[in-house]
């Protein structure tokens, strides 16, 4: 084997994959067709549930540093009259959960945080490494570049994008529908004019009816997000068309630069299998959004991490049935965040102007996506197998940061702490000085709780844990 794993495809999805086979100590092959990285404004933000999520990796603080949490919304009027709201009302951390409100940060900005951790173990993606085949037997897989080089692994992920090539070539349906008909000009830009500590949103009304011009200022960045939903069919996303529109918002307001500019259309699909034998597909390979709610870029960054751990698990000798449940607990979210996104974008639309900002509170919820859980009964009350597992302060540490040492964590409710092979074993009671554990753990008398490598938990029971090299550690969630 060249390799243990190749990863087809290097967005946020396909280096987060990379990073937690790397992390492990696994030897893992990163392709990318492009000649460089992505400079667009794609997914610009990242939900509190990935900053959670992205935490062992070793990059939520370097991507905290460079965002911003807080930005007003400011929406103005064809009538002239603004109007300035909180996008995410009341929304503050609390101890079971560090992180309240997405986290605004351009795409490439976060590509280039998890590439250079990445590099950190020693991995760099090959630019202009185009796949043309993917073959596979029972030992491995091979992926075949356009320049007929052979790459040998024991897995392969395919990241590349909705118009996945891996995908392709495996003739794996893709299910779904396009609206042409519905459009959004996206592009990243340079201006000035406008105050960067607003998303400025302006109203458009034309013939054909409404629209709006959203400008976000980038953290860390001298770039906007332009996104327009224009009134006139016909608007095109070209320099001239773009100049004439943002020039045309007031008189001192000026583009200096487009970096980067698209047309997007509504677009909603997933992939009939996620698992191929020896080949996974995850992100937009498996799963196309619509971008209202930011909820594309961080399904598939979650894909990358319940993923990842489970590939390393197995090739350091766990049950190859682990590599089940990837699809089994991906698809159905993934299921769900499409019909999320699609109702977030429904509501967008139909809002006209106003529709970025005026969500109603259970779907800004959803959109947070802390409530996703792989557990198999809904009703079940508490925290049950398959569901986050919540953050808590011990002392002069927090629950987030002592996982950070281990895969596996065993939060042990009995006064024990008797060993787990693959996990590490904290007396729960010992190290709760305030009781926050107990109080959001709910264990039963002498109860042991362990949590996955992904932050959800995979077992709670009395006696002995099951061993975390088998999936018996998550029979109670699948």
């Amino acid at each position: 084997m060249d390799t243990d794993v190749t990863v087809v495809g290097a967005g946020p999805t396909g280096l987060v994959v990379a990073g937690e086979l790397a992390r492990r100590g696994r030897r893992v092959t990163v392709l990318d067709s492009a000649p460089a990285p992505f400079p667009g404004p794609r997914g610009n933000g990242i939900q509190p549930r990935t900053l959670e999520l992205l935490d062992p990796l070793g990059v939520t603080d370097r991507l905290v540093a460079l965002g911003r949490f807080r930005l007003p919304f400011r929406q103005y009027a064809v009538d002239g009259t603004v109007r300035e709201r909180d996008r995410h009302p009341g929304l503050e951390p609390t101890p079971d959960q560090p992180f309240a409100r997405p986290l605004i940060i351009p795409q490439w900005r976060t590509t280039q945080v998890l590439r250079e951790r990445l590099a950190e173990f020693g991995v760099t993606v090959e630019q202009n490494a185009r796949v043309v085949a993917v073959e596979q037997d029972q030992h491995g897989t091979t992926a075949v570049l356009d320049d007929r080089r052979r790459l040998r692994s024991r897995y392969l992920v395919g990241a590349d994008g909705g118009s996945s090539t891996v995908r392709h070539v495996l003739g794996v349906g893709f299910l779904g529908e396009t609206h042409d008909e519905v459009r959004i000009l996206l592009a990243e830009i340079e201006l000035d004019g406008l105050d960067r500590d607003h998303w400025h949103q302006f109203d458009l009304i034309g013939a054909d009816g409404a629209g709006f011009l959203s400008l976000c200022p980038m953290p860390a960045s001298p770039t906007w997000a332009l996104g327009l939903r224009s009134p006139d069919p016909d608007a095109r996303a070209d320099d001239a068309s773009l100049h004439a529109l943002v020039d045309g918002i007031r008189p001192r307001v000026r583009l200096r630069r487009i970096s980067w500019s698209s047309t997007w259309r509504l677009n909603v699909r997933m992939a009939e299998r996620f698992r191929i034998d020896r080949v996974f597909l995850a992100g937009d390979a498996a799963h196309v959004h619509s971008p209202a709610g930011g909820q594309g870029l961080n399904t598939g960054i979650q894909d990358a991490i319940n993923l990842g751990w489970k590939l390393a698990a197995v090739l350091d000798g766990a049950d190859d049935a682990l590599l089940d449940t990837y699809e089994a607990e991906r698809k159905p979210v993934a299921a769900a965040v499409l019909g999320l996104s699609s109702e977030l974008s429904q509501h967008a639309l139909n809002s006209g102007a106003g529709g970025y900002a005026d969500r109603p509170s259970a779907l800004a919820r959803q959109a947070l996506q802390l409530d996703l859980s792989y557990r198999t009964d809904p009703d079940a009350p508490g925290l049950r197998p398959g569901d986050r597992a919540p953050d808590a302060p011990l002392g002069d540490t927090t629950l987030f940061l002592l996982r950070r040492q281990a895969n596996w964590t065993v939060l042990a409710f009995d006064g024990t702490t008797d060993p787990v092979e693959g996990a590490q074993v904290l007396d729960a009671d010992a190290l709760d000085v305030d009781g926050h554990l107990r109080r959001t753990y709910q264990p039963a008398p002498h109860e042991r709780i362990m949590i996955r490598p992904d932050g959800y938990l995979g077992w709670r029971g009395t006696g002995a844990a099951p061993a975390t090299r088998t999936t018996s550690a998550l029979a109670n969630t699948t």
